[in-house]
């Protein structure tokens, strides 16, 4: 073979090897969601979002709303659709009771911001362990093809939850619970695994300042923000004739309203916490841990790295209404009956309204009766138990016992009056009560 032959084999061989390297090499990704996918600059900064409604059912309607309305946001604003987890139950948009299907509002006569939202984990799978999960990039749930925040140390995280809540907690559906020393304690290992540069969170529950109170250090690169104190309500908003349900809640309508009609890179987290705090109203808007991080940008955290802003979106001014969140079915039930055009319907509304008022009281009596037992009748300590104000939270007492009163007396997920009374158990932790006394008590006062 000449010398020329030889060079011109050599060049064919080489570039056939080249080009198929190449196919080989994309074809191993072509399967790879682009999430799970190697950075290429991990210098880079990049922007995270993970969203989470903790509720299921019409009822619940505005969580779901408020979940797809901050997708919504974050995604016109440039956080790739996959740097984006989305957890919501997904029961609403195809609900029976749904007059317009597949349409889902947030605001009276509002778009749909149902349209176009990528659901990560819907159903059973919205629970806090998969919350945490995602949060922290776990492996084990990335390998199985599931979509988690694969963050590192120069990224920003946003996440934004929206549920009922009350003291130490935040409530899943299927009778799940997130309490917060969990939370809290995801946070530091994630702070230790240098897992983000700076986190923000936007909690939406009654009692959701309990989650960080005297928990969340101010030295982790973490700040948040939450829609009431340790001890109140969170206050729900708009409700729609048409559906019959509420589209939202006031902190949430307060924050998305502003990030919908604002600048982001014009405006700072203290800006709009300033914001929020003034137009929420009934409850107290709280900040939490590193507040430094609020002298940022929104853009830094409801934005993708590359922010252009966008056209403003304003949607005229509607009064909320002043009902707490824990009286809401009620409310709707209410509301119901003032609409209601047959004497059946009314009559049935009426036995609902009854059975759930009575249901409130079986409550309280309930918890009357277990701290009665606790406390053997001591008086003083009773009325200790009793008082009104925040106290610290014993979760090594509280959780047991608060999952003892959740299996044996109560749903506390589904018995909206019920997370009002777990003060009262973390209270009698906090008296020093041993958590085997007040589940002997829960035992003879809810017997299976």
């Amino acid at each position: 073979m000449s010398i020329m032959k030889l060079r011109l084999l050599i060049v064919a061989v080489s570039s056939f090897c080249f080009c198929d390297s190449e196919v080989f090499f994309n074809s191993r990704h072509d399967d790879v969601p682009e999430w799970q996918l190697p950075h290429s600059n991990p210098h880079e900064r990049r922007h995270w979002a993970l969203i989470a409604a903790g509720s299921n059912g019409w009822i619940n309607y505005r969580h779901q709303a408020n979940a797809c309305h901050a997708y919504q946001i974050m995604k016109r604003n440039g956080i790739p659709e996959e740097n984006i987890v989305l957890m919501m139950y997904d029961d609403i948009a195809y609900n029976e009771l749904n007059p317009t299907p597949g349409v889902i509002i947030n605001h009276p006569n509002g778009p749909n911001v149902y349209e176009g939202v990528k659901i990560d984990y819907k159903r059973h799978d919205v629970t806090p362990e998969n919350f945490l999960a995602v949060l922290s990039g776990d492996e084990t749930l990335a390998k199985n093809g599931n979509k988690v925040i694969q963050s590192g140390p120069n990224d920003h995280i946003f996440v934004t939850f929206t549920d009922h809540g009350g003291p130490g907690f935040i409530a899943f559906p299927n009778e799940r619970h997130l309490f917060a020393n969990d939370l809290i304690s995801t946070l530091k290992k994630m702070h230790r695994e240098k897992k983000f540069k700076q986190m923000v969170l936007y909690i939406e529950a009654c009692e959701s300042g309990s989650m960080f109170e005297n928990l969340l250090p101010k030295d982790i690169n973490i700040y948040a923000i939450t829609s009431a104190n340790t001890t109140e309500s969170s206050y729900v908003c708009y409700m729609d004739k048409l559906r019959q349900t509420y589209l939202s809640d006031y902190f949430s309508v307060s924050w998305m309203d502003d990030s919908d009609k604002e600048a982001l890179d014009k405006e700072s987290l203290q800006d709009q916490f300033r914001i929020v705090r003034n137009e929420t109203e009934f409850s107290h808007v709280h900040e939490y841990g590193d507040e430094s991080i609020s002298r940022e940008m929104l853009s830094e955290f409801q934005a993708g790295p590359e922010y252009r802003p966008s056209p403003p979106i304003v949607l005229p001014k509607v009064p909320c209404g002043v009902v707490p969140a824990d009286e809401a079915p009620l409310a709707i039930l209410r509301h119901r009956l003032k609409t209601a055009k047959d004497e059946v319907s009314k009559q049935q509304l009426m036995r609902e309204i009854d059975e759930l008022l009575e249901l409130r009281d079986r409550v309280a009596k309930t918890m009357q009766d277990i701290v009665t037992l606790a406390t053997s009748d001591d008086v003083s300590q009773y009325e200790r138990v009793y008082t009104d104000g925040h106290r610290n939270i014993d979760f090594d007492c509280y959780v047991p016992v608060f999952n003892l009163f959740h299996k044996r007396c109560y749903n506390v997920a589904k018995t909206y009056s019920a997370n009002k009374q777990m003060k009262f158990l973390v209270n009698m932790c906090d008296e020093k009560i041993s958590s085997e006394r007040i589940m002997e008590a829960i035992t003879r006062v809810c017997k299976e």
